[in-house]
């Protein structure tokens, strides 16, 4: 399969200021040569499986690879940013849109799938470029053309059923404040929405984002909010993120992490479980940890059931309960979240 180069949106700073998370975001990585000396990599011990020139390409702020361990390049970090041979591969059952998303488009930009609950994608633009991505395929300008959010604040204003609202992307968080405050507003407007949920990977990557002016947008009355990181690896747990969480948490943000269970990154008990103590002390609560996505150029990432299975009850023989994620699947079709150890 052809796999469709996708070109990421970037947003734009708020006035003539450039916040310092703007600069981390504009300073990639996007050469894999220049990725190689800075983390000390042979470039020959990548040439069985490095791609310099994938069709999903290498993009990563410098202040990521500082949380990479230099000149290995078997990292659990490297290798979720790193593009590999193994994603040109065709795998039975993996494709562009493995949760059937075109199906569930009502109008572009509004992803509805569950009861009560409806996902905007609100950017295309992403902090990190993550190998398994499930939206690495996504028609970003199908759902980002024309009016952008207009149609689907249009939509909502008239689903009165709809009482939760869910920012998604790409990852909203690479909005600049005031893009993000100007769509808050809109959405405060609609009486009906009752709860605000954020699904981002950006203060994982750039512990920067999340800013005083950023906790307090978010901490507006208007509703409780709640914050879904995505981190998967002890290491991603940054001593600067540890103390945005402090500050996220003391203006009422609710701090929950989805993780994705993936070969070679988190695949065994004494990562999952520094995962979620390292997520404890962050004040974040593991939330789930997914089965991959069938996604066209992931199938390398894929752990099977039973070890996963496996994995969830070492967590529990070393864990208290409130620390051991769901283990989960999204499948087309359901009406929720298959849960496969909880």
């Amino acid at each position: 399969m052809a796999l469709q180069r996708l070109a990421m949106i970037t947003q734009e700073a708020d006035g003539w200021q450039v916040p310092e998370w703007r600069r981390q975001q504009a300073d990639l990585v996007t050469d894999l040569d220049q990725l190689c000396e800075l983390l000390e990599l042979d470039r020959a011990e990548l040439a069985d499986g490095a791609d310099p020139d994938s069709d999903f390409p290498l993009r990563v702020p410098r202040a990521y690879l500082d949380r990479i361990e230099k000149g290995n390049p078997a990292d659990p970090l490297l290798r979720q940013v790193l593009a590999h041979r193994d994603e040109r591969r065709e795998v039975p059952g993996y494709g562009p849109d493995p949760l059937d998303e075109s199906v569930h488009t009502p109008v572009p930009g509004v992803l509805h799938k569950y009861h009560g609950r409806a996902l905007l994608v609100v950017t295309g633009a992403c902090a990190v470029h993550c190998r398994y991505c499930f939206r690495r395929h996504f028609p970003y300008q199908t759902h980002l053309s024309g009016g952008r959010w207009r149609a689907a604040l249009d939509w909502l204003a008239r689903r009165e059923d709809i009482q939760e609202v869910i920012l998604s992307g790409g990852d909203p968080l690479t909005l600049s404040n005031g893009r993000l405050r100007q769509l808050l507003d809109e959405l405060a407007a609609l009486p009906h929405l009752r709860r605000l949920r954020v699904h981002t990977r950006t203060p994982v990557v750039l512990p920067a984002r999340l800013d005083q002016e950023l906790i307090e947008l978010l901490a507006r009355p208007r509703w409780r909010t709640t914050m879904v990181f995505h981190a998967n690896h002890a290491r991603e747990i940054s001593p600067q993120l540890a103390v945005a969480c402090a500050g996220l948490g003391a203006a009422g943000v609710t701090l929950l992490n989805q993780a994705v269970l993936l070969a070679g990154v988190n695949d065994n008990s004494d990562a999952l479980v520094a995962l979620s103590e390292a997520l404890h002390e962050a004040r974040v609560l593991p939330y789930y940890l997914h089965q991959l996505d069938a996604v066209a150029g992931a199938a390398h990432f894929a752990v099977d059931d039973q070890r996963a299975l496996a994995l969830v009850r070492e967590m529990r023989g070393r864990l208290p309960g409130f620390l051991v994620p769901r283990l989960a699947r999204e499948e087309p079709g359901e009406d929720a979240k298959t849960v496969l150890a909880g």
